[in-house]
């Protein structure tokens, strides 16, 4: 694993619509295995039981995380709502459905960074992007805004997570000055 001198985690965006999503799909879940626990279509009653209390004693955590200002992750609570769905009657199509949204949850919450050492300049997403340093034309920090132009004209302007110090950003500034030099 290689280790850059300057890693740069961008602004998270708003993960409303992605904890919509998966509240609403543990809602769902929740009402149809009470359904089926009502209707007595499950031989296994207390896996569902289990389940249902599994999954609303996680969305609670994740509620109380919410309360924290931190992110919560609901994948947990979609997994458990993976095997419950398995011993319901046709329900097995849709184990794979809460498996997908339960593995890209954690993707799409994950922060956007951008990592910069001599070599390269790497943005970690899926998949992550790699660009020398001679496909730049400039690369700045300033007020908590990184901006990074690319030869192709390319322009790229994001807001920082957190704010930086005027002696980080100079210092960072002074690096890509240095690195966008040697290219020459």
């Amino acid at each position: 694993m290689k280790i850059y001198p300057y890693v740069i985690e961008l602004k998270r965006p708003s993960y409303r619509v992605i904890d919509f999503i998966s509240q609403l799909m543990l809602l769902l879940s929740i009402s149809a295995f009470l359904y089926a626990l009502f209707q007595g279509m499950v031989q296994q009653k207390y896996v569902l039981y289990i389940g249902i209390t599994g999954i609303i004693a996680w969305w609670s955590y994740c509620l109380w995380l919410v309360k924290k200002d931190q992110i919560p992750y609901y994948r947990f609570g979609l997994f458990v709502a993976t095997i419950c769905w398995w011993y319901i009657p046709n329900g097995q199509w849709i184990c794979g459905v809460y498996l997908l949204a339960g593995l890209i949850e954690k993707q799409a919450k994950f922060p956007q960074e951008v990592a910069f050492d001599d070599e390269e300049m790497v943005i970690n997403s899926f998949p992550k992007k790699h660009y020398s340093w001679s496909e730049l034309s400039n690369v700045v920090l300033k007020d908590g805004i990184l901006t990074i132009d690319f030869n192709s004209n390319k322009l790229i302007q994001k807001e920082i997570q957190s704010g930086s110090i005027a002696r980080d950003e100079q210092d960072f500034n002074e690096f890509c000055r240095n690195m966008l030099a040697k290219k020459d």
